[in-house]
């Protein structure tokens, strides 16, 4: 067997490794060529592209339904067995999965040579066989707060349905609102995962560490207020609610998001880059739904709660919880590298830079989206540079 079958064979063999990896991948290569049109757009030139949609829309569709659709698959492979005691997915299931996803990124990007039927279909398959797969192991063990989640990847699917809706002409002006219903779909996983996983794992280290009063916490009520209102949100978009509705509701959300991190103790995380990064995803989850909503309310520009929450929520989050499971599930220290401690850095900065750009004038916006893009590029760069031999080679 050679090195590539054998590496082949060991990033098939658990669904972390291959999802991950095709994210971190995908992250680069989609943003890259998202910079090189705006580049091109930038000098007068008009690049002929293969897709179908304006690239804006394609650019924002890859990311969510692409990017963040392969860490979700990553990520419930590899938690709910473990949740639920089941087997993982074998290699047969996670060599169709990927290639489900796959078959989607492409057709996509040849969606102006192939019929829109067929695009929606290869897009659409992905995630129906993601959650199909995991509604039978948490079938194992039933909890309310676990089969929810089922909810919320129905949501995120029903978003990019809309998408090909108005793609293949059978709806109008319908792709924009499932592009927000996908997105915040995602936060919502995020407001679930991200409000479990921070505090647990800061408590799990203070407790390590000795440390027995304070230990994080949230109040019961606090968590369903913050979970409600993240999963209530996306809903009420793809049921067209008022926007003045939508922004009560999207600051409540941010209010509830910025409580809850309040009582995790993050001054006592911030020597530990594979914690604080936990809290700073979850910091600009909080600070993109309030930005969001005073964009609904008029009082800011929407595109900039909804990059907040696209670049420093989803991409800051995704690749916290990316580096720290691949390290636990491999066999290695819990400590991030120091490179990917600056990956998570600049993740933030990407996120703060894009959303001050959205209000900048028309050539220091166009440097703004490039300069954010760039530092996007160069983090998840790190993080395939790091993470790479660990994805790649046998459990340590």
């Amino acid at each position: 067997m050679t090195t590539m079958q054998t590496a082949m064979r060991t990033v098939l063999g658990e669904g972390f490794r291959v999802f991950f990896l095709a994210a971190g991948i995908y992250a680069v290569l989609a943003m890259g060529i998202w910079l090189g049109i705006l580049g091109a757009e930038a000098r007068g030139a008009a690049p002929a592209l293969p897709f179908a949609p304006a690239p804006y829309l394609w650019h924002a569709h890859e990311m969510i339904f692409g990017y963040a659709a392969a860490v979700l698959g990553g990520f419930f492979l590899t938690a709910v067995p473990s949740w639920t005691g089941t087997a993982a997915a074998r290699r047969g299931y996670l060599a169709a999965a990927a290639a489900a996803w796959l078959a989607g990124r492409l057709a996509v990007w040849w969606s102006g040579a192939l019929p829109p039927g067929l695009v929606a279909v290869a897009d659409l398959a992905f995630l129906p066989l993601l959650g199909v797969k995991i509604a039978l192991q948490l079938a194992r063990r039933p909890k309310p707060q676990n089969m929810m989640l089922l909810g919320v990847l129905a949501i995120i699917w029903s978003g990019n349905l809309m998408v090909h809706l108005e793609w293949t002409g059978l709806a109008a002006d319908t792709a924009g609102t499932g592009l927000r219903v996908g997105l915040l779909g995602v936060t919502a996983t995020i407001a679930v995962i991200g409000g479990r996983v921070a505090p647990a794992f800061t408590r799990n280290a203070m407790t390590r560490a000795g440390v027995e009063a304070r230990l994080p916490q949230t109040p019961a009520a606090l968590d369903a207020i913050g979970v409600g209102t993240a999963i209530l949100l996306p809903l009420m978009v793809l049921l067209g609610a008022p926007e003045m509705l939508l922004a009560a509701v999207a600051l409540a959300c941010g209010a509830a998001q910025a409580a809850r991190l309040m009582g995790w103790r993050t001054g006592w995380v911030l020597g530990q880059p594979i914690l604080w990064s936990l809290h700073l995803g979850f910091a600009m989850l909080a600070a993109g739904y309030a930005i969001l909503g005073l964009g609904w309310a008029g009082l800011t520009g929407e595109i900039a709660g909804l990059h907040v929450l696209g670049i420093g929520a989803v991409g800051g989050m995704t690749l916290a919880v990316m580096s720290r499971a691949t390290l636990g599930h491999t066999g290695r220290p819990l400590v991030a590298p120091r490179a990917t401690a600056v990956a998570y850095a600049l993740i933030a900065a990407a996120a703060l830079v894009r959303a001050a750009g959205s209000t900048l004038a028309t050539d220091w916006y166009t440097l703004s989206v490039l300069g954010s893009g760039a530092l996007w590029i160069a983090g998840f760069a790190i993080f395939l540079s790091d993470f790479w031999g660990p994805l790649t080679t046998p459990r340590a």
